[in-house]
């Protein structure tokens, strides 16, 4: 059984990566690098449905940087926060989050899962790891449809996917219309 000493650690631990989670959320809103860089290790690799991954805390800033310099205002709005621990100084987690964010003359919405890893560097819990799933993205005015399309992930510029979280009863379909879709474009 766990000391007192070790819960009331496991606890400290918990909102200390709740409050990174936000820190990362906050430092992207505000377009905060330095703040953002010190949110990932120095070893950390970011990947992102559809992207280059990065590798290394200053890759994975200047890629952020990049990805968002076409971007206005933004809103990145946890959801909640799943953590399990896998040791003392690592952590795996999924950060549910909505996303609020003006690209061009468009406000884009969007629901997203992080999958993440944490360990602990230089005393602070730190990103490892982060993949960026997205469930749904599109232009606000496509949000009255854009969790009953099959092809919901729809980026500015870039032709409509599907889901990386389709529903389960529903996969199978989603590929095949996505497939006869890619098919018939030909």
């Amino acid at each position: 059984m766990a000391t007192l000493e070790d819960r009331v650690r496991r606890l400290e631990d918990r909102a200390e990566l709740h409050d990174l989670v936000a820190t990362y959320f906050q430092a992207t809103d505000d377009d905060d690098y330095a703040r953002l860089g010190l949110c990932f290790t120095s070893d950390a690799t970011f990947a992102a449905s559809g992207f280059p991954d990065s590798a290394g805390r200053e890759a994975i800033t200047e890629f952020l940087k990049m990805a968002r310099s076409g971007m206005g205002q933004t809103v990145h709005t946890p959801n909640y926060v799943h953590l399990s621990f896998d040791g003392v100084d690592a952590a795996s987690g999924t950060v549910a989050a909505h996303l609020e964010l003006g690209i061009g003359e468009a406000t884009y919405f969007a629901a997203v899962r992080y999958l993440d890893r944490y360990r602990r560097e230089d005393g602070q819990w730190r990103i490892a790891r982060r993949e960026m799933r997205a469930i749904h993205v599109g232009p606000w005015g496509e949000v009255g449809t854009s969790l009953s399309s099959p092809l919901n992930i729809r980026w500015p510029g870039a032709a409509p996917q599907a889901s990386d979280f389709p529903r389960q009863d529903t996969k199978q379909e989603t590929l095949e219309t996505a497939t006869a879709g890619a098919t018939s474009a030909k």
